[in-house]
């Protein structure tokens, strides 16, 4: 059962995503949940890994789902990416996600990394914790 609810939280999460004003402000329509081919924008979201874990238990079936969110950029700062990384967190905030099956019991923000890469990229990485039932 673990994975079977992988598909519907990944479009619930983009979903959100994609419908935040202040998160399109930020970072226009370049939110992905898989790299686009050619070139790439400047300032980007993309939903990534994930882990999942089945959690079911004598009421039912259910999963754990710990979701990483990237924000990346070439700018020079780390300012804009953390005004979209807090536009990610104010979206994704609450267990009010709308799945197209099953239920989310709660959503929650466990952990954020702030890096530059050796090309002078930078990125945020976000991790988030779900917990369905079918």
């Amino acid at each position: 059962m673990s994975v079977l609810l992988s598909d519907v939280l990944q479009s619930a999460v983009y979903d959100r995503l994609v419908a935040n004003v202040e998160l399109g402000a930020i970072v226009n329509a370049h939110i992905y949940d898989a790299m686009p081919a050619g070139p790439v924008p400047d300032l980007y979201v993309l939903i990534g890994e994930e882990v999942v874990k089945d959690s079911s238990d004598v009421s039912g079936a259910g999963s754990q789902h710990d979701v990483l969110i990237s924000l990346i950029s070439t700018a020079d700062s780390f300012l804009t990416l953390k005004q979209a990384a807090s536009a990610v967190w104010t979206a994704l905030d609450s267990s009010d996600l709308v799945l197209s099956e099953g239920r989310v019991v709660g959503f929650w923000f466990r952990a954020s990394t702030a890096k530059r890469s050796s090309s002078g990229q930078r990125k945020i990485d976000l991790k988030f914790r779900a917990r369905l039932e079918a």
